[in-house]
Order: structure tokens, then C-alpha cells, then sequence
């Protein structure tokens, strides 16, 4: 099976000269298409660093990474916010929805922007919210939604444009666990029933062992890849 991304020798130091501190050390990894990835670390480890590097939302001092065969490495802004706007949906830990705008408004957003030629948004949010057990929320703002029905709507809102991965920073670390689980448990039905491919990044050991590799961070190396 084709990787779905690769980093290569990713480096990521931050400041220079005395005060230089390298957050990741040269990571090596690879997720398949469909694999479903939980990078796991104390806090400190370079979890999130490597996860936004990933995502394109940073770059690296030194090294590669590859979305499906592509260095985003080299890509111009551009190009760069074409390639996440296809190929990737990010669920934060914090939920960052518009507050001004409904559930059904936040998850149509991503579409709008796209502008994909004969898409239906209207159908296509309507048919996210049925599928993240939202029906009949759908026209309420964050201010009115719990905290796991805000997380919901940010998946949701994450796969708006059916992107091939999506990158998951600590998704559950602001909800209790009962909310924690259902979250995990959509990412883990998307993952089965789409094709798609999840890179978690999480502190929960329960959780990480739910995916089907995992990759431990210390200090900003890898010292468990399973």
C-alpha cells in the first residue's frame, strides 16, 4: 500500500545561535493510505510541532514532507493552501467554530471557500450533521452546543471537502470521557467506512491503542513505532 505522507529527516529548530532549541530531531515516518496513526509523548515531545509540519501550517528548519508522492516543502502559498484545502481536514483541540455562524453554517464554510464545481453544500453539511449524531442542532451556534457537539461540528466541518486524511491534535483532550470516546469512536468509523486516514495526536494511552500503529515521541525522537 502507497504511504498517504512521509516525513524525511524533518528537523525543527527554533531560535539561533546560543539560544537555539530543536524541537524535532530528524523524524522518519511513514503512514499508509487508510492507516489509522496515534502519535503519543509527554508533553514537550514534539507531538504537535510534527503534526502541524504535517498539516503544512509550519516549516521545517530541515527535511521533507510528502503528502501522496507531493514535497510541501517546496510548494509555494499558493499551491500549498490548494493542496490542504483538498487533501487534508484538521480537528483541533479547541474547536475554533464562528461563533456567528450556525453548525450547519461552520461545517458549509470549508465548501464555500473551495468552490468545487457542481457541489451542493446545503446537501452535503446537512448530510455531515446527520452523520456526526447532530440532527436537530444543526441550526444552533457554538455558544448554544456542549462541548462534544462543538467537537462534532468541527469534524464535521473537518471532512466538509472528503479529504483523504485527516489530522486530529488532541481532539478529545477538552471533553470529559464520555464525550472523549464518542469523538474517538467517529474518528474511528470515518476511518473504517471511508477509507480515510487518521493521524491522532493524543496523551490518552486508551485511546492510542485504538489505532492501528502507533508512534511515540521523547524529546522530539521517535522511540517507539509500532
Amino acid at each position: 500500500m502507497s504511504a498517504a505522507l512521509r516525513t524525511v529527516a524533518l528537523r525543527r529548530t527554533l531560535g539561533g545561535g546560543d539560544a537555539a532549541s530543536e524541537i524535532l530531531h530528524g523524524i522518519d515516518l511513514e503512514i499508509a493510505r487508510g492507516e489509522f496513526c496515534a502519535i503519543m509523548g509527554p508533553s514537550g515531545s514534539g507531538k504537535s510541532t510534527l503534526l502541524g509540519l504535517i498539516a503544512g501550517l509550519d516549516s521545517p528548519t530541515s527535511g521533507e514532507v510528502l503528502i501522496d508522492g507531493v514535497n510541501i516543502t517546496r510548494l509555494g502559498e499558493d499551491r500549498l493552501a490548494r493542496l490542504r484545502g483538498e487533501k487534508i481536514g484538521f480537528v483541533f483541540q479547541f474547536f475554533h467554530l464562528i461563533p456567528s455562524l450556525t453548525a450547519f453554517e461552520n461545517i458549509s464554510v470549508p465548501m464555500e471557500i473551495a468552490a468545487v464545481p457542481d457541489a451542493d453544500p446545503r446537501r452535503r453539511a446537512q448530510a455531515l450533521i446527520e452523520e456526526v449524531g447532530l440532527t436537530g442542532r444543526a441550526h444552533h451556534y457554538p455558544s448554544q452546543l456542549s462541548g462534544g457537539e462543538q467537537q462534532r461540528v468541527a469534524l464535521a466541518r473537518a471532512l466538509a471537502n472528503n479529504p483523504p486524511i485527516v489530522l486530529a491534535d488532541e481532539p478529545t483532550g477538552n471533553l470529559d470521557s464520555t464525550n472523549g470516546r464518542h469523538i474517538m469512536e467517529l474518528l474511528r468509523t470515518i476511518h473504517r467506512t471511508r477509507g480515510t486516514t487518521v493521524v491522532l495526536v493524543t496523551h490518552d494511552a486508551e485511546l492510542a491503542a485504538l489505532a492501528d500503529s502507533r508512534l511515540v515521541l521523547r524529546d522530539g525522537r521517535v522511540v517507539e513505532y509500532l
